[in-house]
């Protein structure tokens, strides 16, 4: 990833974050430290992706529900036809 590219766009991932570059300074001035930056990437990258590995269980769960609520309401219907 570029210097200076916060990240592609559409949804933050764990790989921007660990890709993410940051611009050094020059001896004598006021900056970051690099492997403090590094470590608290490190975590957010964690985070992240437990966080979209979350999201993901949620959603087939709820595609699931979905679909038995369809069978449901299907056989729901077929019992109560006149």
């Amino acid at each position: 990833m570029p210097r200076g590219t916060l990240y592609d766009g559409g949804r933050l991932h764990p790989r921007h974050v660990r890709d993410r570059q940051f611009t050094t300074v020059g001896f004598g001035r006021r900056g970051l430290h690099p492997g403090e930056v590094r470590r608290f990437l490190q975590r957010v990258a964690l985070d992240l992706t437990a966080l979209h590995h979350d999201l993901a269980q949620l959603s087939e769960e709820n595609a699931r529900m979905k679909r038995a609520l369809r069978v449901r309401q299907s056989a729901w219907s077929e019992r109560h036809r006149p």
